[in-house]
């Protein structure tokens, strides 16, 4: 439900009556994660996946079923090979969904507020809600700000909340989502109520260093990734809003000095296309020595070798050169600046996701 925050901030602040199908958890092989979500209006508008499409219809009538019902539904999709027309994943993996309604007068629409909010502020959140248990309690929620303060319950006793937000911050704090288990009485043991846990963080950044026109088609693929997208360059004539409307952020600056005073932390992405060396080496020479996620320049063989000698007499090591991703981006043999960014954002997401970038077809690995 977190993970389709910034799409539903327009219905929630519509007043919108809303379902929002989430998975909680995943065997086999399936196109989407825990803590995917697909989100239904009562005008039967969506918003959203949690299965690339296999099972889509089916969570469809599940949401319009509780936005009637005012009740949280969990259901279970898998494959049959007994019956060809039962709704499933064709791929052969098991799904488990929970809808919750969020309707005007429920506890989870403040609380989705409240997470949106915090987000905003960049500030992390982790949203547990019971997801198995006995029926009055399914899809009763609790959010967990990032300093331990919560907020809303999951409607039994104290004890049992302070569990759940003790689970929940470790689950934030590591970054991920999935289900814990807990009893009743609040002890963290098998055989009682599940919680799906979803971590809220705020999006990574990708900076892209260099007002020039590949960064323009680079900051519409890092927006779709996902990414809170800055530009940076020194030359105001060409580092403006104007130019790159897609932007969160365009700042005036030489990139290494912005580089050293701006806020990065280990899932920062930084792509310098300026491949001019008066910017490049003083910017490289800060990016290297950084605990980014990944860090790509832009240039030819030959401007890559130079760069690298340059950064050596500079001082740094070689597996800190080791690092740097370049020539940035993948062989697709692109011309357009939208094909570059392409091959760019294949690059970034390889190596966030440990991907080869070979054709699947060519490959023995898991697809999902």
């Amino acid at each position: 439900m977190l993970d389709l925050l910034p799409e539903l901030r327009a219905w929630l602040d519509d007043g919108r009556d809303i379902a929002v199908a989430t998975v909680v958890s995943v065997s086999g092989s399936a196109p989407r994660g825990p803590g995917a979500a697909l989100a239904v209006d009562r005008a039967g508008t969506v918003i959203g996946s949690v299965s690339g499409g296999c099972v889509e219809g089916a969570v469809h009538d599940l949401c319009a079923q509780a936005l009637e019902t005012g009740r949280a539904i969990v259901e279970r999709f898998g494959y049959s090979d007994e019956d060809a027309f039962a709704v499933g994943l064709t791929c052969g993996g098991v799904l488990d969904v929970i809808v919750t309604p969020v309707l005007a007068d429920t506890p989870v629409k403040a609380l989705l507020k409240s997470a949106l909010h915090a987000l905003d502020k960049r500030e992390p959140v982790a949203l547990a809600r019971v997801v198995e248990g006995s029926p009055e309690h399914l899809g009763t929620a609790l959010l967990v700000h990032g300093d331990g303060s919560t907020e809303g319950g999951l409607g039994m006793h104290d004890g049992l909340d302070r569990t759940a937000a003790a689970q929940a911050r470790a689950t934030l704090d590591a970054g991920r989502t999935g289900t814990v288990e807990l009893s009743p009485d609040g002890s963290h043991c098998p055989d009682g109520l599940v919680l799906l846990v979803e971590a809220g963080t705020p999006p990574p950044r990708m900076i892209v260093f260099g007002a020039v026109d590949f960064a323009a088609a680079l900051v519409r693929a890092g927006k779709f990734l996902g990414f809170q997208v800055t530009v940076c360059d020194a030359r105001p004539v060409f580092a403006t809003p104007a130019r790159f409307p897609e932007a969160d952020e365009v700042v005036v600056d030489w990139p290494h000095r912005y580089l050293r005073g701006t806020r990065t932390d280990e899932r920062t992405v930084l792509c310098v296309l300026t491949h001019d060396a008066k910017f490049d080496i003083p910017l490289l020479e800060v990016a290297l020595r950084l605990p980014v996620a990944f860090v790509g320049a832009m240039g030819s063989r030959r401007t890559h070798a130079d760069r690298n000698r340059r950064l050596r007499e500079a001082g740094l090591s070689e597996e800190e050169l080791a690092r740097l991703k370049s020539p940035i981006g993948l062989d697709l043999k692109g011309r357009t600046p939208e094909e570059t960014a392409l091959s760019i954002a294949a690059e970034i997401v390889a190596a966030h996701r440990g991907g080869t970038g070979r054709p699947l077809s060519g490959t023995a690995t898991p697809i999902h």
